[in-house]
């Protein structure tokens, strides 16, 4: 007997309820970011939000980006994680402040639990804030934060489809980041292949091959953002 895929079902207007956000608390968040960015533009400070999924290296990029720019900038980080401080207890050995911020059962950030966190950081003495949006490649999408840029990152461990299975937190991201290069070839997957999928995606966004442990990919990353 021979298989075969059947038609997609999909829904109509109004028939997903968990999933399909109320557009109220879109346009809410919305406003909560415009605030938000009005408030780091007020200060003079560039603010990134990092997404994608747990494991992919976000906070490994951050680590790496916080080592080439600290003589730079004055640097902060706002992480956000479902329960922990892990991740925040890690940044701050590099000599920045970070602010955790739990989600609890939410899958990602939202403009108004960053409003709270900007409110524990002192915005005169930092010239540059890195988010750490939580492990998710589809809520952060919906949810902008008043960041300035998006950085949108994917490791080769999760696979050859994870850019086209995930392709709308892509469509606004300023940087990909194409992740652990090296187990490419472990993983038999094709990060020129990935590169492809990221452009087709989205042709405005720079897209860089990087190994973040090592550091290889980190100074396109700082370069793309004109930092």
């Amino acid at each position: 007997m021979r298989s075969k895929v059947g038609e997609v079902v999909t829904a109509e207007e109004g028939e997903i309820y968990d999933i399909e956000l109320d557009e109220s608390i879109l346009k809410a968040n919305r406003r909560l970011a415009e605030e938000n960015r009005r408030l780091l533009d007020k200060h003079n400070v560039r603010a990134i939000d990092i997404m994608g999924a747990t494991g992919s290296g976000k906070t490994t990029l951050i680590e790496g980006m916080i080592r080439r720019l600290k003589g730079k900038y004055r640097i902060a980080v706002i992480k956000g994680d479902l329960t922990t401080t892990i991740d925040a207890e890690a940044i701050s050995r590099h000599g920045v402040e970070a602010i955790p911020v739990n989600t609890g059962k939410e899958c990602h950030l939202d403009a108004n639990l960053i409003q709270k966190a900007l409110k524990r950081l002192n915005l005169e003495g930092i010239d540059l804030l890195l988010i750490e949006n939580v492990g998710n490649l589809i809520c952060p999408a919906e949810f902008p934060l008043g960041s300035h840029n998006r950085i949108v990152i994917v490791s080769v461990t999760e696979g050859p489809y994870m850019i086209v299975k995930h392709p709308y937190i892509f469509m606004d991201a300023d940087v990909i980041v194409i992740n652990k290069v090296d187990l490419a070839e472990a993983m038999g997957v094709n990060p020129r292949r990935l590169m492809e999928d990221a452009r087709m995606i989205n042709p405005k966004a720079k897209v860089v091959l990087a190994c973040c442990r090592s550091g290889l990919g980190i100074g396109e990353v700082i370069e793309a953002l004109g930092l």
